[in-house]
């Protein structure tokens, strides 16, 4: 998006060189014709070369835009050689060409860049006129804040065009991403999903071995289902959806359920509240067998996202988990309850024999 500022910027060199020299001729070339000319020269020359370089990506930087701004001293800083008297009732010999240097440096480097190349020409211009015999009370300033407002406006616009277009580009990826995702659920959904299906029919039909392994099928069905069906959100930089990483958990045996909207965590929140969760879940194969039904939800509520295991299995006694840490087993201990209490959250756990077992673990939205 900015090539169209680089090409008003050449507009404007162009426009601002042929008024200097209409300048130059009406005035009668002022006091040394010969040095308005050899100026007005040197102005058109770099103005080609700054058209072409400008348009360039190599060669756009910050030594160009130094060159910029140290011809367009040299050429203003000549004023008082060319004009002598006329300096008092007429403007620089640069006339408004002196401005493509500030508007050059906003473009490139937003509005602090454009504020400071206008304040460099603007001490030039105030300098060649009181080197011309200016008093310092008749100092004209209506030059020095336009080109500030030049500066800074143009260095703020050309700032937001490239946020725009960091914008766009990323729309742009999320789209093609999302077509990506959409061609290939259409073709797992025509050959892998149907063959897992397939497999899964067959082996409930033989039974035996074959059955154990259209179960397998089935839950491999069922988790490529959930995670064709997630359509991941895009999250802020340093964040991530819960919600993508539970969905990974699910299975034949193991339903996830998850809100519509997307439960933003830090990413390494996010990864370790995910990791809890899957211990529960081997917990639950663990002791109550890969078959067990288990669910896993959710939510968020007040700035505090809680997510819940819950298994059909047989439950834990009273006091088990206690012994269980005694011995060094430090499952629940370590791998769920501690990482949600480094996280700043708890957990509680419900069970009792006979009526399964639920794991309630809430941590802060943010750290």
């Amino acid at each position: 998006m900015e090539t169209p500022f680089w090409r008003t910027v050449a507009v404007f060199r162009v426009a601002s060189l042929v008024y200097a020299a209409a300048l130059l001729v009406r005035a009668g070339g002022y006091a040394s014709p010969a040095v308005g000319w050899l100026v007005i020269g040197v102005m058109a020359l770099w103005t080609a070369a700054t058209i072409f370089a400008y348009s360039v990506d190599e060669f756009r930087g910050w030594p160009l835009l130094t060159a910029d701004m140290l011809v367009t001293l040299g050429c203003l800083l000549a004023t008082p050689a060319v004009q002598g008297v006329y300096q008092e009732d007429s403007l620089p010999i640069t006339g408004t060409w002196m401005g493509g240097a500030v508007l050059a440096w906003g473009v490139h480097g937003g509005r602090r860049a454009g504020a400071a190349a206008a304040a460099i020409v603007s001490l030039g211009d105030l300098w060649t006129r009181g080197a011309g015999g200016m008093e310092f009370e008749k100092l004209p300033i209506n030059g020095t804040v336009l080109l500030f407002l030049a500066g800074v406006l143009v260095g703020h616009v050309a700032q937001l065009a490239r946020k725009a277009e960091a914008h766009m580009q990323k729309a742009v990826e999320l789209e093609a991403a999302g077509r990506e995702r959409e061609r290939l659920a259409r073709g797992i959904h025509d050959s892998v999903l149907q063959v897992l299906a397939l497999v899964q029919r067959r082996g409930q039909e033989i039974g035996g071995e074959a059955a154990e392994l259209g179960r397998l099928a089935g839950e491999q069905e069922a988790a490529l289902r959930e995670l064709v069906r997630l359509r991941p959100e895009p999250s802020p930089a340093g964040a991530a959806d819960l919600r993508t990483l539970l969905q990974g958990y699910g299975s034949g045996s193991v339903t996830v359920s998850v809100p519509a909207t997307p439960l933003t965590l830090p990413a390494a929140t996010a990864r370790e509240l995910a990791a809890a969760v899957g211990a529960a879940l081997d917990n639950v194969v663990r002791h109550c067998g890969p078959q067990t039904p288990a669910w896993v939800f959710a939510e968020s509520d007040d700035g505090v996202v809680t997510v819940t295991v819950r298994d059909e299995g047989p439950g834990i006694p009273e006091g088990r988990l206690d012994r269980a840490a005694a011995d060094g087993r430090l499952g629940v201990a370590q791998s769920i309850r501690g990482r949600v209490e480094d996280l700043g959250g708890t957990v509680t756990v419900i069970s009792a024999p006979g009526s399964g077992t639920e794991i309630e673990m809430s941590v802060p939205a943010s750290p």
